[in-house]
Parts: structure tokens; C-alpha cells; sequence
């Protein structure tokens, strides 16, 4: 059997001062695959373990997904909102006009017009 083709746990320990560590090799995996009842218990023992593992996954997607749903829907309440806002300031300023086609401009100010009523006066005496 070729060591790359199973998993091997080691464990080293000390018994007191005396002596050099222990090797205790537990093989958990091989690739020959042992008997077909452990191999049978071993799927037996993973088993619940990969159904735990596939229920949290899915409960912590479904968790983040509901957040991030919740987080968007509050995103683009908050943008609406703004605009609705930023919409009737612009209404507000907005006052009603009509436009003119053809103007004159007169300039006048208040010296001239007195200058103005003076001199009409004069012409006509």
C-alpha cells in the first residue's frame, strides 16, 4: 500500500521525563478500502455530518440573502425618497411665468423723469 493513498493521524506523547515519544499511527482512510462493513460504517458515520453541514450552509445563505434583500429594499427607499424630496424643492422654486415675445425696454429713472416733466412744461408755455 502507497502512504499518498490514505490519511494518517499521529499522535506523540510523554510519559513523564523518561524516554522519547511514543508513535501511535491510527489509520481512517484507506484507499483499498478495508472491509466493506467499515467502509459502510464510515459513510454511516459521515452522513449526518454532511446533512448538518448542508442545512447551515443553506440557513446562513438564506440569512445573508434576506439581509442583503432588506438592505437593498432600505437602499432604494432612502434614493426615492431623496429624489421625492429634491423633486418638490424644484417645484417650489419654480414659479409661474409667461414668456414675452416682442419687449421694449425703457430706462427710466427718477431725475429724468422730473428732467422730462420740466422740459414739457417749458415747451408748452
Amino acid at each position: 500500500m502507497d502512504e499518498n493513498d490514505r490519511i494518517i493521524i499521529k499522535r506523540i506523547s510523554r510519559q513523564g521525563n523518561a524516554g522519547g515519544p511514543e508513535d501511535e499511527t491510527v489509520h481512517i482512510f484507506r484507499a483499498d478500502g478495508g472491509s466493506p462493513g467499515k467502509r459502510w460504517l464510515t459513510y454511516l458515520l459521515l452522513a449526518p455530518f454532511l446533512i448538518i453541514m448542508v442545512v447551515l450552509g443553506i440557513f446562513f445563505f438564506t440569512a445573508f440573502l434576506a439581509l442583503f434583500a432588506v438592505a437593498a429594499v432600505g437602499f432604494g427607499l432612502r434614493l426615492w425618497w431623496l429624489r421625492r424630496k429634491l423633486q418638490k424643492s424644484m417645484d417650489a422654486v419654480e414659479a409661474p411665468y409667461v414668456v414675452i415675445e416682442d419687449a421694449e425696454i425703457i430706462e427710466e429713472s427718477i431725475d429724468r423723469a422730473n428732467q422730462n416733466k420740466r422740459n414739457d412744461r417749458h415747451e408748452q408755455s
